[in-house]
């Protein structure tokens, strides 16, 4: 059985807001890691949504989540076990909260988001259950179900079409052209 790949989407943090505690020193970012219903063409092969409720299940059963800077499994900002993250979902999104710690990485992160050089977020999961759309091009696949794996402020080029990224491995590549090819068969052989 092949071994699933943990798939990233980007988006730009949505109603970023930063909180500081003076008295602790803790400061606080909050956003959308992920906007429903809010198709995004992925390397020019497919559109994508991800639809409303399709952290629910992961959000009840993983209660040990981790924010990340770049998807670093090194610079964890939060963790929900921890209660240093907080995750839920509302008809918006998924909403995140994070305490950032007192490390070198969350200081940087907070003086390049006072700068504007970041402003994006990112999160890893596995799909669950989707739905896919050939009929019609692009292609679109409809995400319902997903486990959460990580939530990630990240660093991109400002450039628009870079945006929303996806990093996946070859074979999901090679998977996908498998299926446009197999459906352009399936076409020919009912349209003759």
């Amino acid at each position: 059985m092949k071994k699933m790949e943990t798939e990233k989407r980007t988006f730009n943090i949505s109603n970023i807001q930063t909180r500081g505690d003076t008295e602790n020193d803790v400061i606080t970012l909050g956003g959308y890691a992920s906007i429903f219903n809010s198709p995004t063409l992925i390397c020019d092969w497919f559109e994508e949504t991800i639809a409303e409720g399709a952290f629910a299940r992961t959000l009840s059963e993983n209660g040990d989540i981790r924010c990340l800077f770049n998807h670093n499994w090194e610079h964890v900002l939060g963790r929900t076990k921890a209660g240093t993250l907080r995750l839920e979902e509302d008809s918006r999104g998924l909403k995140f909260e994070v305490n950032l710690p007192n490390t070198t990485v969350a200081r940087d992160l907070v003086e390049s988001m006072k700068r504007g050089d970041i402003n994006q977020c990112s999160f890893g999961f596995l799909p669950v259950e989707e739905t896919w759309n050939f009929d019609i091009e692009p292609m679109t696949r409809t995400i319902s179900d997903v486990d959460l794996i990580e939530v990630s402020i990240v660093s991109l080029p400002a450039y628009d079409d870079t945006e929303v990224d996806l990093v996946r491995s070859v074979t999901f590549k090679e998977d996908v052209e498998k299926r446009k090819e197999i459906l352009k068969k399936i076409k020919e052989v009912l349209h003759t």
